[in-house]
């Protein structure tokens, strides 16, 4: 039997290897994802980002007893910075949710984001298919938390959680705009230290003037202490209203539509990296950069001229595929 049909009857450790091979990017990785991607869509995604130090792990932990109180069963993608020595995951995000690891319905991988922005691991997306697939009701996507808040998880996830810190006054200030229009749900955490209700009125503030309709969403701001669970299960509560909120009027199907395009994209982009890397031996990529520097080309029309090989390249490709499969 293989990993895809394992998977589907609950297998985790079947979903273990599989996330493993789109990780190194295999060629089974492909064949077993197109089997069992009919059979995802079901579950819930949640995706936890915040500045390094936000106490996300923690609140993630929390998160996932709450959901395991309601009886549905949880996924979680940690994405971690990459060892240095092995591009391996770190794998320190586990050992904060050390509490959940032991739970049967509950499945934690970890994933290293390999050099890849964004917040997220290139194999994020294919890991969230694998926890579908596997039945998980909700899938908590916690990004690595580079410095920066992470664009990249609004695109993958169906719910964003932003977490910030009673310090975090003027990170408000300073925010990017597109995460704040992109979360859907605000937390506080560590709300006992000093000036936690004044930077949860300031964001209040910054929330309230933002242009909506009547029926848009409304992100509302929780106090939350997730060390001893304080304030978390009010969190829960309100993902799972925003569930049902996106479930009315079509709105989680075009999120999801959403996401579908992202990953093409990244997927299209990610192939394109591959077929340079693959071709060039350092004398294409350095005959083109010549071409540009004595002006007999631009970047344009040395672009347009990788896309026409990688093009004509994937065609060939194609049809030594059906050749083979005719024989």
């Amino acid at each position: 039997m293989g990993l895809a049909s394992r998977i589907l009857e609950g297998d985790v450790q079947a979903a273990a290897r599989l996330i493993s091979h789109v990780e190194n990017e295999t060629p089974q990785a492909v064949e077993e994802m197109s089997r069992i991607y009919p059979h995802t869509g079901k579950a819930f995604v949640i995706g936890i980002t915040g500045p390094p130090g936000a106490g996300k792990s923690t609140l993630t932990d929390s998160l996932i007893r709450a959901f395991r109180q309601r009886q549905l069963s949880v996924g979680v993608v940690a994405v971690d910075p990459s060892s240095a020595f092995t591009g391996g995951a770190i794998l320190g995000d586990r050992i904060r949710m050390q509490k959940s690891c032991t739970d049967p319905g509950v499945f934690i991988r970890s994933l290293a984001t390999r050099g890849w922005i964004g917040g997220l691991a290139k194999a994020t997306l294919g890991a969230i298919h694998v926890m579908d697939a596997l039945g998980k009701d909700i899938i908590l996507v916690e990004t690595v938390g580079s410095g920066q808040i992470e664009i990249d998880i609004t695109r993958a996830a169906d719910c964003t959680v932003l977490i910030l810190t009673p310090g975090a006054g003027d990170e408000i200030q300073m925010m990017k705009a597109g995460i704040l229009e992109a979360a859907d749900i605000f937390v506080i955490n560590k709300a006992d230290l000093e000036g936690a209700q004044s930077v949860k009125a300031e964001l209040e503030i910054v929330l309230g003037m933002r242009d909506c309709r009547p029926e848009d969403w409304k992100p509302q701001v929780f106090l939350t202490e997730a060390m001893s669970d304080k304030g978390v299960e009010a969190v829960a509560g309100e993902v799972l209203r925003h569930q049902e909120y996106l479930k009315s009027g079509g709105r989680l199907e075009l999120r999801q539509k959403d996401r579908a395009k992202f990953e093409l994209l990244e997927n299209l982009e990610g192939y394109l990296k591959s077929f340079i890397v693959g071709i060039d031996d350092g004398s294409y990529l350095d005959r083109l950069a010549g071409e540009l520097l004595d002006g007999r080309t631009d970047p344009h029309s040395a672009t347009l001229e990788i896309a026409r090989r990688f093009a004509s390249d994937y065609i060939r490709k194609l049809h030594e595929e059906r050749s083979g499969n005719q024989a």
